[in-house]
């Protein structure tokens, strides 16, 4: 794996010593590390095309943990978040969770449990990521399809047989035949189910 691969495990808190205290924890644990004292200095120095994910304090000065959440969203910076607080309130954990934070943690932190939300984190991240190079593949794919080509797998995607595709189009079956096949190459799908999951990840159908 390299560098630009790893994950990373960005903090942003402006208590330092906390912050050094978990950097020590997290190293320790073999987890390459960036530390910021507040949203802005993650916002200006962060690579977020790194995977990985963030550990974000919810009081801070300039902008708060919250504050950040909502403008990632806006700036569609798709880190998983893990919160911790000192003051902890129902409403302030509804509001991070309900807008897509993957934990939020009490102040003082147990280490265990911190340990596991990051890997649970990261994980999601993989995923998204995993996700997210899969429907660019696809769409790739299906771009190199012609008009016809995608009209005719759309109308298969739906349950249409050849003959009743044939009609609606205006074409022979044998022509409807000959698109769908050229098109499944295309595609990299085999069958009519693999043909459906396939424009499902692209929302198609």
């Amino acid at each position: 794996m390299t560098e630009k691969q790893e994950p990373v495990i960005r903090i942003v808190d402006d208590d330092e010593m906390m912050c050094s205290s978990w950097v020590f924890l997290l190293e320790g644990e073999h987890w390459k590390v960036r530390a910021y004292r507040d949203a802005v200095e993650f916002l200006e120095n962060d690579d977020f095309a790194d995977p990985g994910c963030l550990l974000l304090d919810v009081r801070m000065p300039k902008m708060s943990g919250l504050e950040l959440q909502e403008l990632m969203s806006i700036r569609e910076i798709e880190l998983p978040i893990v919160f911790v607080s000192g003051h902890g309130k129902i409403d302030m954990v509804v509001h991070a969770l309900k807008h897509g934070a993957c934990d939020f943690l009490e102040k003082p932190v147990d280490e265990v449990k911190l340990l596991v939300a990051l890997n649970s984190a990261v994980e999601k991240d993989q995923e998204n990521r995993h996700k997210a190079l899969q429907i660019k593949t696809n769409a790739d794919k299906y771009a190199l399809l012609t008009v016809r080509e995608k009209e005719v797998v759309q109308l298969v995607a739906i349950g249409l047989m050849n003959k009743v595709i044939a009609d609606r189009l205006g074409i022979s079956e044998r022509t409807v035949q000959i698109h769908r096949g050229v098109a499944c190459r295309k595609l990299g799908v085999r069958s009519s189910v693999d043909l459906v999951k396939f424009l499902q990840t692209l929302e198609i159908v």
